[in-house]
């Protein structure tokens, strides 16, 4: 067997971009995967109905449509076609109201009242700019940016805690746009940068849309991979790799996994300090994910909710932030935030007559050994009476059988660690090399490196561009 010049261990997003990333360089690669099945979070699965296509995990693409990576590749000659719904986003109010976001700045701004004035002033500057930024803000976040002024016009509203941004608005709407975006850093609201995620997913989202991958999406790995193979990666399914010595020497390697797995398979070839480093990496909040096949869909009172392909639920601002402090605690909310997907609305393939597939999953403690079906059922049957009587068939998958399917989400962490200023520094360790592990040609690159959680294949192309300046260095 002929030895490859790089081998990639682990076939998710970041896995495939790296071997894509090396493979245009020129190198020979081979691709190692587990799992009988490529793609890590990025797969598409008949859970429910016969014939219903779910999302097993990443499901909805702002990132992955705004990657300079992923947008720079010929990816739909490889099957991956994006599908938009009318309205991306929808935060339903107690009070029968709701924050809606669409990608048009303008519209979302209009239907925000007297708040439309402030919320084109906050994001107005960071759309038009988006483009310029991009590339910095999906890096590390410990160097010198190509675009200092503009992202220092970024950071003052990103680096402020998400409770302290929201002032900016008076009506609970903008609000509860803002705070269900902001959750996505699974972290409380009066912490430092708590406004990052949100921040950067509402810019970005007015710049490109919320979309979704026609079909699933597994096409966004089966299109990375296809296009891999054309350039020549060799992709091995059914190989778990549990030591280097069953590595062959080689001038790369890759590894999509989590610095504690990494840590497992490195051994002593691994420096101690680097090693407990890794071994001690501190993971982050669940996921309680379930796959519903829904008749007719969930019948919202919200008419807006009822078009959008994403819903978050969890009360007001004030309310999310609540649950997120719990669940950094240790402690099940009784309402926790939640994140809905209607994908099939963009995408109306992945449904079978009117029965539809309905993606969610609940923010719930790191390790969360409960039930959360009852609470998250219960929840949307507040917005949407009438709700439970559509269910035509549940798929629960808990925090535990998530690490079960994916070792790189440790105790139900599904963004690759924790979110908070170390974490988000030093991912995995604070260095100036994010992606090197010490041993020479040995890098990570899930998304336990920068940036960090997402489809956009930006940890894979960034380390691989890291290994390949490796090799010119003396």
């Amino acid at each position: 067997m002929t030895v490859p010049d790089a081998i990639v261990v682990g076939s998710g997003p970041n896995g495939l971009a790296a071997a894509v990333t090396l493979a245009q360089a020129g190198l020979a690669v081979t691709v190692l995967e587990a799992d009988h099945e490529i793609g890590g979070g990025a797969r598409t699965a008949e859970l429910t109905v016969p014939g219903l296509k779910h999302d097993t995990c990443s499901a909805v693409h702002p990132f992955a449509v705004a990657s300079p990576f992923l947008a720079g590749l010929p990816l739909s000659d490889f099957g991956l076609t994006w599908r938009f719904t009318e309205i991306d986003m929808v935060h339903p109010l107690p009070d029968g109201s709701a924050g809606v976001l669409t990608t048009s700045l303008e519209d979302t701004a209009a239907g925000l009242g007297i708040d439309g004035p402030r919320w084109r002033a906050v994001f107005g500057p960071l759309v038009r700019s988006f483009d310029t930024i991009v590339s910095d803000v999906l890096g590390p976040l410990v160097r010198i940016p190509d675009h200092p002024i503009a992202m220092l016009r970024l950071g003052i509203r990103a680096g402020l805690p998400a409770s302290v941004l929201a002032r900016m608005f008076r009506t609970e709407q903008a609000r509860a746009i803002l705070g269900g975006c902001a959750a996505h850093i699974w972290r409380p609201f009066n912490r430092p940068a708590s406004a990052s995620v949100g921040t950067v997913m509402i810019a970005g989202g007015h710049r490109h849309g919320w979309p979704v991958a026609e079909g699933g999406s597994g096409a966004i790995a089966g299109a990375l991979a296809g296009l891999a193979r054309s350039l020549g990666v060799v992709i091995e399914t059914g190989i778990r790799v549990t030591s280097l010595s069953e590595l062959p020497q080689t001038r790369i390697t890759l590894f999509d996994t989590g610095p504690s797995a990494f840590a497992d398979i490195a051994g002593n070839r691994l420096a101690p300090r680097r090693a407990k480093a890794y071994r001690t990496f501190r993971y982050g909040p669940a996921a309680f994910k379930l796959d519903l096949a829904v008749q007719e869909g969930i019948p919202w009172a919200s008419e807006a909710a009822r078009r959008a392909g994403t819903v978050h639920l969890g009360g007001t601002m004030a309310q999310i932030g609540e649950a997120e402090r719990q669940i950094t605690k240790g402690i099940m909310p009784a309402r926790p935030f939640m994140l809905i997907g209607q994908q099939y609305l963009a995408d109306p393939q992945r449904s079978v007559g009117d029965i539809h597939p309905v993606w969610m999953y609940a923010h719930v403690p790191h390790g969360y050994t409960g039930d959360a079906t009852g609470a998250m059922l219960d929840q949307i049957e507040h917005y949407a009476p009438g709700f439970r009587d559509r269910i035509v068939a549940t798929h629960v998958t808990t925090p535990r059988e998530l690490a079960a399917r994916n070792p790189n989400y440790v105790g139900g962490d599904i963004v690759g660690g924790r979110n908070d200023l170390r974490g988000l520094a030093a991912r995995p360790v604070l260095a100036l090399d994010n992606y090197a592990t010490g041993i020479p040609g040995m890098y990570l690159c899930s998304a336990s490196t920068p940036p960090g959680a997402g489809t956009h294949g930006m940890c894979g192309h960034l380390a691989a561009r890291r290994a390949l300046a490796g090799l010119e260095e003396p």
